[in-house]
């Protein structure tokens, strides 16, 4: 259960609405056409997902892991849209034929982990919840996604994206919107929306590294490398260094990611810019993470982490109220006098979040 507002799951998708519609406008039906029908079939879930929250219609996982074991089952969708579809691998079978589940596979491996020998949290919920993934999904699905319950992964149209399940992070990203849904249940909508993105950047990222061995000053800080066709001018979906610039092509657009309060872009869609304004947040955990140094999970993440979860944040946190609560949870964690309440608050201050 959430510490904020009951229960309420929500459709999260890595790829934002607005580069989706960049590409359904394109004259190109090669481009045109799955972009469309990724837009037309996430609305479709999104709704889906709406009645079966208000209405109590999906089922709750009945099996639990061992604590400190994950429990993961993969499908295979075959192209359609029926989740699951079929199991193709279960937890401890042997790798496959298929590179798209064995990468699916260890990814969920490694979110696990990840937040068990960083934070000894027992998987997404803290209490075993076993890990699903679907992948296959559809034709050319330009997606993937938490609905609430699991995991599911396209394919990409080949033209502007590749597998989703090839970078480690987008795997990491959607499986934090669980941990965000257990926890905080950061309301997704404007600020409190982008916050919700941002955790999952920020901890999508910290799977990444955990995992590579690399420290702040080592890491890419890049969400979704690897994810974008060779033709596209661009590098990832976002940019944690450098907002805004993680690709400007001529079909996908310009990275519209602010990194500061100065350039926070005011919108209706996009559920008010929550892909967009997570670029400010973002970017103020890059800062904090390489100034203190070392393994960005064990100080920045550490801090983030414990407000995520400590049950003060409330679902409708604004920036200011985040950034406030990481000062303090720095200070309580770390002590008035230690560089990470000190790295901390210059990194808000730089890109220009109050702190109350």
């Amino acid at each position: 259960m959430t510490t904020n507002g009951g229960f309420v799951p929500v459709f999260c998708t890595v790829v934002p609405p607005h580069v989706l519609d960049k590409l359904a406008r394109n004259d190109d039906p090669a481009l045109s056409g799955p972009a469309q029908r990724t837009l037309m079939r996430d609305s479709e879930l999104r709704g889906r997902r709406r009645v079966t929250t208000e209405f109590a219609l999906a089922a709750a996982p009945t099996a639990k892991a061992p604590s400190d074991q994950p429990l993961r089952t993969i499908y295979d969708a075959e192209h359609k849209a029926a989740l699951p579809g079929t199991k193709v691998r279960g937890e401890g079978q042997d790798p496959g034929q298929d590179a798209t589940v064995n990468r699916a596979y260890s990814g969920l491996g490694a979110t696990f982990e990840l937040f068990l020998k960083a934070y000894q949290r027992h998987s997404i919920d803290g209490d075993g919840l076993p890990l699903d993934a679907t992948v296959h999904y559809d034709e050319n699905y330009n997606n993937a996604f938490w609905n609430g319950e699991q995991m599911v992964f396209g394919d990409g149209d080949g033209e502007i994206f590749l597998d989703f399940t090839i970078p480690i992070d987008v795997i990491g990203h959607e499986l934090t919107h669980g941990v965000t849904q257990y926890t905080a249940n950061l309301t997704y909508y404007g600020q409190p929306g982008a916050l919700n993105e941002s955790m999952s950047d920020v901890f999508g990222a910290l799977i990444k590294q955990y995992t590579l061995g690399q420290t702040a000053a080592e890491a890419d800080w890049l969400i979704g490398a690897g994810l974008l066709a060779p033709s596209v001018s661009g590098k990832a979906l976002r940019s944690m260094k450098e907002p805004g610039s993680a690709y400007d092509d001529d079909v996908l657009g310009k990275d519209p990611q602010p990194a500061t309060m100065d350039d926070y872009v005011r919108t209706g869609r996009d559920n008010g810019g929550v892909h967009i304004n997570s670029g400010i947040p973002n970017h103020a955990f890059y800062l904090a993470a390489t100034a203190l140094g070392g393994n960005a999970w064990e100080k920045a993440g550490q801090i983030w982490y414990d407000v995520l979860t400590g049950g003060e944040l409330t679902d409708r946190a604004m920036f200011t109220d985040f950034a406030g609560l990481t000062v303090k949870a720095a200070r309580e964690r770390f002590g008035d006098g230690g560089e990470e309440l000190q790295a901390v608050s210059k990194a808000w201050e730089q890109v220009g979040v109050r702190i109350p």
